[in-house]
């Protein structure tokens, strides 16, 4: 069982394996983004700081599409679904950013959570067939393939570095402040 912090994220582990170090680590940074999203209504999650376009969520759907993309599409192989498979990425390649203002707050909430549902059995059937090494079974157009530790890498480098713009975005609706 992990501890959980005052905000309700579970620590990564001190000492755990590589496996459990990685999980935790993007488990804290999704807690995160969870809790930077809470609460608000639909003007919190479209509101903007300064010049940027970016909103609470657009990085909901965002998220939602890089947890399906890595983990359904790339490391297991799997043919896009709704709503990303009926999106014309070639017209509008920043689609999710662009069309979350037209959802609810729960519409956002369930499609993100639904993704991370979906990325957590996606990783633990990848980790039962090869483990960490695991290539995914969908190279980049340049033969490439990652494996499942790059993945699980990249995953929290991108909520990572999405977390910092959850901190500036949160703070201007309500000044919500936190790491």
């Amino acid at each position: 069982m992990s501890n959980l912090d005052e905000h309700g994220r579970p620590e990564p582990p001190l000492a755990g394996d590589e496996f459990a170090t990685l999980v935790g680590f993007l488990e804290y940074q999704r807690a995160t983004f969870a809790w930077k999203c809470e609460g608000l209504d639909a003007t919190g999650l479209n509101a903007t700081v300064a010049s940027s376009s970016m909103t609470l969520g657009g990085m909901l759907k965002h998220l939602a599409l890089v947890e399906d993309y890595w983990c359904s599409q790339r490391l297991l192989g799997h043919d896009s679904q709704l709503p990303w498979d009926a999106v014309d990425w070639d017209a509008d390649p920043d689609w999710e950013w662009h069309s979350a203002v037209s959802d609810t707050p729960e519409q956002l909430r369930t499609l993100w959570q639904g993704a991370v549902v979906r990325s957590r059995s996606s990783v633990e059937e990848a980790l039962a067939d090869g483990g960490l090494a695991r290539m995914a079974q969908r190279p980049w157009p340049d033969g490439r393939t990652p494996s499942l530790r790059w993945i699980l890498c990249h995953l929290i480098e991108e909520y990572a570095r999405h977390n910092g713009h959850a901190d500036l975005l949160r703070e201007s609706v309500d000044g919500l402040r936190g790491e």
